[in-house]
């Protein structure tokens, strides 16, 4: 018997929130101030982020590189997290800012800890359109009357690998930064 010869199967799809976020510049501050430097740089985000993933009930899913992904089962609870992982970010006079793209919507769960779906590849574009400081939301993604971020609506914007237009916004703390 091979896997072909198995029953078709029903996928089922949840429902998550997901957050890339990335130090701006990265490469170029490695290059120009060392690879010590940017181990300093490294280590602090990660330190900020573990923290407030933590602090906020959201997943830290996977490192990548000088980025992460961050999964949440809430988008109040995700854009929360990002908001103050920024505002850290800053705090500890980091030398390079971040920046994130989030979005929501259904995807598969893949071997219990990878998931895969159209809001995970946006949530990853929307981060890598985002200027430093930024941080990018599909319009409805988070209800901002439950969360510390206000938004601007920033309209249509075409994004790599999506047919239609994607409605954004720029999620910024309340008060601002």
């Amino acid at each position: 018997m091979t896997i072909d010869d198995l029953p078709q199967r029903t996928l089922k799809r949840v429902e998550r929130t997901f957050a890339f976020l990335d130090i701006s510049g990265f490469t170029a501050y490695t290059d120009k101030e060392g690879d010590a430097a940017a181990y300093d740089v490294i280590r602090n985000f990660r330190n900020v982020v573990r923290r407030v993933a933590s602090e906020r009930g959201v997943r830290m899913a996977k490192w990548l590189g000088d980025g992460a992904m961050m999964v949440g089962v809430h988008s109040e609870d995700l854009v929360e997290a990002v908001i103050d992982i920024e505002r850290l970010v800053d705090y500890t006079r980091s030398p390079r800012p971040m920046r994130a793209g989030i979005a929501r919507g259904p995807v598969l769960l893949i071997d219990g800890d990878d998931h895969v779906g159209r809001a995970v590849i946006l949530a990853s574009r929307l981060c890598d359109r985002a200027k430093p400081h930024e941080i990018l939301a599909q319009v409805g993604t988070v209800n901002l009357e439950m969360v510390n971020a206000e938004a601007a609506p920033l309209g249509l914007h075409e994004i790599p690998g999506f047919v239609e237009p994607i409605d954004l916004v720029r999620l910024t703390p309340v008060g601002g930064y």
